[in-house]
Parts: C-alpha cells; structure tokens; sequence
C-alpha cells in the first residue's frame, strides 16, 4: 500500500475527512518512520499552536467493582480476587474538589473525574458528580468525566452542570472488541458518543493498543473515530498497561515506536483534535515522550496516578516539558497569576 501524501496545501486547506478506508490509514501506520513523522508535524502545525503541551489530571472518584468484563482494567469485578483492588465508594464533593485545586495548583487545565460504574443511574451519586463538574468549572479549569454509558436525559444533564468533555473510549476495532469486552457492544458505546453530541458536550474518545491486536485493528479502530462527525475533540491514545490479574497481565509491553506510529497517524487523520498522551507513558523513556510530543500529542495526563494504574512524577514531568521548551496551553482561572500561557514550571511556581 501506498503512503497518503499529506501536502502543505493540502493541510492548509483543512484536511479535515470522515471517508478515510482502513486501507489508508494502515499504510500510514506502517510508513517509514520519518516520513510519517514530517506528515504529522506539517499537519499540526498547520493545525495547532506549535510548542504547547495541555496538562490534564485525572483521578477516580469511585473506584473498583465494574460489572464490565474490560480484560485490560483492574476494576472489574469479574478479577477482583486476583487483583486485589479494592472496592471504594463514590468520593465526598468537597474530598474531589480538593484535589481538583491541587491540580489546578499543579499546572493542570482540564481536570477528569472517573467512577467505575457500567452506565450512569440517576440519583443521590449523579447528583453528586453534577455538584462535582459545577465545582471544577468554577475554579476556571475544564471538567471531564467518564461514568460509563449515559441517555440523552444524564447527557443534557452534565451539559447544564457545564461538563467540557465526556470520555468514553472505543478501545479497540470493532472487529476486536468481543475479544477485549463481552458486557457491552461497541454500538454501546458508539450510542453513548452520540447522546453527548447530542447534548453540545465535547466527545473525549480514544482507544488503547498492545491487547494482541492486529495493526488493521489499530488502524479500523482510528478510522472508526475519524468517521465521526465532528472529529472527537480530544482523542486519548494508550498503550496497555498490563496488571497482575487481568486476562491481559502478561502480554508484553508495548514498544514505543508502535506508539509514536499511532500517534502520529491519529495526528494526520484528525487535524484539528487533541491527540492526548495517556496510559502506559510512565514505561517510556525520556527520549519517547519527546518522539510522541514530537508526532503531534498535544496533551498529557499530569499526576502521579492514572486512576489506579502509575503515571509519572510531576516534577519529571515539568522538567521535561521545560527542558523540551513547551508551554502550557488551556483555560486558566480568573484568579492565577500565569496569564494565558506560561512555561509548566514557571507557572506552578508562580502559583506557590
């Protein structure tokens, strides 16, 4: 297969398609490295304000005891007695509120709420996730959460609380996903996507790769989200995190470059989305988060914990975003001294 040749001109003019095949995305996949890296790095600059680096913390609110059978998530019931997760109850408002300042303290722009439920049920917990998302936005950061499958009705409900984001993750091909998840369908999932269109709230979907996927999964899995209309505005690419436990404990780690590749082809097939560097970043070295920075994520998960899983250390973090000379981009509160953007450290000194 040929390669795509994404030109100047042809950036320039948007770039923006929801007919890629599956044919042309894989042959971006497996193009040669640095070619595909030039396509990437013209696309988002054509695209995106070059240097900048958005800081999104993450913590669960509710964690463990999941009906879903994720074979990759230590959060399921169904391996609980292998992992030893512990089931915990939905967080106090003012406990997650606390800890969102933090972030905000930290650097953080966009903070995101997780609670391992299989679908949103109304009541005293949606109440109290709503009180959650108004309180973040308050503080003048993004809020973003991730609950599981929601109706129209729990939709529109988070878009008036101001929710920015909603995550719901595709995972893996649809041609694959019976083989990662048997608890729910990936037309579940794609219903749950539309319901927050629907509601004006921004989509966060992504997918995770090393599951024994095929590179025509991963590249089914990218088409399957360029398909959307809009393209989801923040696109998580993962790589798996292996848990003692899980079904997929033992599968080897993803090699880096496989996810520079990703990254890169989700750059160019979704000019103008967030491509978000999420799991499976505390396993690379230095020198590959630079390459994936380089392909054209423009967003990291910033703190120690991904929701039960190691993320890095902050301080690494902030050295290595200003050793590689970005700044920080996203919302700022009224009330911070770091101006519209500032160097990661620069502004978490400023903040005390």
């Amino acid at each position: 297969m040929e390669t795509p040749v994404i030109t100047p001109e042809s950036a320039a003019r948007g770039g923006l398609r929801h007919d890629w095949t599956r044919d042309e995305i894989q042959a971006l996949l497996e193009a040669p490295l640095m070619t595909l890296l030039d396509q990437a790095r013209e696309v988002h600059r054509r695209h995106h304000e070059d240097g900048t680096v958005q800081l999104a913390s993450l913590l669960s609110i509710k964690t463990g005891a999941c009906p879903e059978d994720c074979k990759y998530c230590p959060q399921s019931a169904h391996y609980a007695k292998k992992t030893g997760l512990e089931r915990e109850a939905l967080l106090d408002v003012d406990d997650v509120l606390s800890k969102a300042r933090r972030a905000r303290e930290a650097g953080a722009t966009r903070f995101c709420m997780g609670a391992a439920w299989r679908q949103v049920r109304d009541g005293k917990e949606f109440d109290s996730v709503l009180e959650m998302v108004r309180g973040v936005r308050d503080m003048g950061m993004e809020a973003c959460v991730t609950l599981g499958m929601l109706n129209k009705d729990q939709a529109k409900r988070l878009a008036d609380a101001g929710l920015t984001a909603y995550n719901h993750n595709l995972d893996t091909s649809q041609e694959y996903y019976e083989k990662i998840i048997t608890t729910r369908t990936f037309q579940d999932r794609l219903d749950t996507i539309e319901n927050v269109r629907d509601a004006g709230v921004e989509v966060c979907c992504g997918g995770i790769i090393g599951m024994g996927e095929s590179i025509s999964d991963r590249a089914s899995l990218l088409k399957s989200l360029a398909d959307m209309t809009p393209h989801p505005e923040s696109v998580p690419i993962n790589a798996l995190v292996p848990v003692e436990g899980t079904p997929l404990a033992h599968r080897a780690k993803v090699d880096s470059m496989e996810l520079v590749r990703m990254i890169a082809t989700a750059r160019i097939v979704m000019p103008k989305s967030r491509v978000r560097l999420s799991a499976g970043r505390h396993n690379l070295t230095k020198e590959a988060q630079l390459l994936c920075l380089m392909a054209g994520a423009n967003s990291i998960f910033y703190g120690e914990k991904l929701l039960t899983t190691d993320n890095n250390d902050t301080s690494e973090d902030l050295a290595l975003i200003e050793e590689a000379g970005l700044t920080v981009s996203g919302p700022r509160a009224e009330d911070t001294s770091c101006g519209g953007r500032e160097s990661a450290a620069a502004c978490a000194k400023a903040r005390g």
